[in-house]
């Protein structure tokens, strides 16, 4: 890790999902260095296909790792909402 630079690391998931992110890789390594997040953030969407997601997730704290990073990729599903939540009753009615 570097204060002048955000250092990823793409992972097998983001390799999965999108072609480009592999190619990448095959060509120049698993990790890569960008001026900022911002910067990692934008390519990952460059190297999503339709319908597919890349994106940038911040290492863990505690991560010991020395990247600051992951490129990951998947499937972002809303949460599923209940067609009937039901009904809500009031704080001040419950006993």
């Amino acid at each position: 890790m570097s204060d002048d630079e955000y250092l990823v690391e793409i992972k097998r998931s983001a390799r999965k999902v999108s072609p480009d992110a592999g190619r990448w890789v095959r060509a120049h390594g698993t990790r890569r260095a960008f001026a900022t997040k911002a910067l990692a953030a934008q390519w990952a969407r460059i190297m999503s296909p339709p319908g597919r997601t890349v994106w940038v997730q911040d290492a863990a704290p505690w991560d010991e790792s020395d990247v600051d990073g992951y490129v990951v990729g998947g499937r972002r599903v809303p949460p599923r909402r209940d067609p009937d939540p039901g009904e809500q009753e009031s704080l001040a009615d419950v006993e």
